[in-house]
């Protein structure tokens, strides 16, 4: 199979494709104002603390506070006062300890959304290409995609084996599978420098301050994405060509090979994307077969109903509904990805019968979804065919930084028809000419609103004779459908 990761840079934005034999698998977005901010670590203080929330409110010199679990914050102390009794441990003095104005160091784990701050922790974690540097904390763990035992005993023995200091504990991750004692090692003594570095920093920086700032989405690509089973990074801007040859040098220099400039004029359309990317955004996703499924995304759930829709296969009712849902099973699990949902998800298959048949259906959900990077857990499938799952949600999704909310219908996404319009038409004519003394008003509407009245000529004659004025009726093609002016 072949897989390739396209880099599209623009002066206001830049934008990534993992694409696997022309199917588009993965889309980021990452503009100026909008970069992210998961994964900056800052040195904050404490503006609030909530015991009824169990939590804390954290100025980190952004414009929204962070939010902060109580139970981490005992981290915090411990690194930015390592030569202070540790209090903390104990739930019974947690509350006189923790107070406002109190320094805390932070790592920002969740984006804003809305109203909402940034959610914060205090668990510091530095990622490297294959392990993830955990500050103030001793301990190794291994990532749960790799499941076979054998290398998973080798990773932790590479690990024990090798010397780090006291206070920093790493996590294996997914890419480590297969590598050398010699590449773990690079890595790590990458990240140990890195953290020595930064505990200098934080002791002269003044509260609230960034710390450091995680990589932007190209090298976060590269990183998290550019592995063996990548067949090309392809990026079309030669400043950023040399950027990523210099960052691979540092974690990954064997594949510098793969890499490639791209010469010519779009480089999404030439690789056949930009049509896949406008379906993004679209509600609906058809199949081959012609079933589809219906995404409806709101601010903290996710509903995807799936729908047979043209399947014209000749299957009892039982066995169609079991192949459409299977379809749908794996075509859900990519448009997560794809789209980066995420918080709580109700999917609603077509009821089925039998119990191998659902139990089937969530099987080829959980299988689609094992190279997922984003954590989930899925509850089952209940016997109406109902999914509920959770997945993990960081950063905003592309539909947020790509849409806003409609100007004109206000995100319901309908509007009034012009039948509707016309009867209020009347209401607020109504009310402009009570207590005015006129002898002539215009009442300009669109023309599908104009169509409307005109069909009841009668209504217009009863406001005449009832005001005794004269109604002009004005249509105005650029006139929105909501829209009524009275002069």
């Amino acid at each position: 199979m072949t897989k390739e990761i396209l880099i599209n840079i623009e002066p206001q934005e830049k934008r990534v494709a993992i694409v696997g034999e022309g199917r588009l698998e993965e889309f980021y977005i990452e503009r100026p104002q909008d970069k992210t901010i998961v994964g900056n670590i800052y040195k904050g203080r404490i503006e609030a603390v909530l015991p009824s929330l169990g939590a804390a409110f954290v100025d980190i010199g952004l414009p929204k506070k962070g939010f902060l679990y109580l139970s981490e914050i005992e981290y915090a102390f411990e690194a930015l006062e390592p030569q202070e009794e540790k209090l903390l441990n104990h739930p019974a003095n947690a509350k006189t300890k923790i107070e406002k104005g109190q320094e805390v160091l932070v790592q920002v784990v969740k984006e804003s959304f809305g109203t909402k701050g940034p959610r914060l922790s205090c668990h510091i974690g530095l990622a490297g290409r294959y392990l993830v540097l955990m500050a103030q904390e001793s301990q190794v763990g291994i990532s749960r995609r790799i499941e076979d035992d054998e290398e998973r005993k080798r990773l932790k023995q590479i690990l024990h084996e090798l010397k780090f200091p006291k206070d920093v504990g790493f996590i294996v991750r997914t890419a480590a599978w297969g590598k050398s004692k010699q590449e773990l090692l690079r890595d790590a003594n990458f990240l140990i420098k890195l953290w020595k570095r930064m505990e200098k920093i934080i002791e002269v920086r003044k509260t609230p301050s960034l710390i450091y700032e995680e990589y932007d989405l190209t090298l976060r690509a590269i990183r998290d994405c550019f592995s063996d089973d990548v067949d090309k990074l392809i990026v079309d801007s030669k400043p950023e060509y040399y950027r990523i040859k210099n960052f691979m040098k540092t974690f990954m220099s064997y594949l510098t090979n793969k890499v490639e400039l791209y010469r010519g004029d779009n480089l999404f359309v030439d690789k056949e994307i930009e049509g896949h990317i406008g379906k993004i955004f679209e509600s609906k996703v058809y199949f081959k077969s012609k079933a589809y499924i219906i995404i409806e995304p709101t601010e903290g759930l996710v509903v995807i109903d799936v729908n047979s829709g043209g399947f014209t296969r000749r299957l009892t009712q039982e066995d169609t509904a079991f192949k459409v849902n299977c379809e749908a099973a794996a075509e859900v699990a990519r448009q997560l990805k794809l789209r980066d949902l995420g918080g709580i998800i109700v999917i609603d298959f077509i009821d089925m019968e039998k119990e191998s048949h659902r139990r089937e259906v969530l099987n080829v959900l959980k299988r689609s979804l094992h190279n997922d990077r984003a954590k989930y857990d899925i509850l089952g499938i209940s016997k109406f065919g109902l999914v509920e799952m959770t997945r993990e949600r960081i950063h905003k999704t592309v539909h947020s930084l790509s849409y806003q909310s409609c100007p004109y219908c206000g995100g319901r996404g309908k509007v009034r028809s012009p039948v509707t319009m016309s009867i209020f038409a009347f209401k607020e004519l109504k009310k402009f000419l009570k207590g005015k003394n006129v002898k002539e008003v215009n009442l300009t509407l669109n023309p599908m609103v104009t169509d409307e009245v005109l069909k009841e000529k009668s209504n217009l004659k009863l406001v005449e004779n009832r005001f005794r004025i004269k109604i002009n009726l004005v249509s105005n093609p650029a006139l929105h459908i909501e829209d009524i002016r009275i002069s």
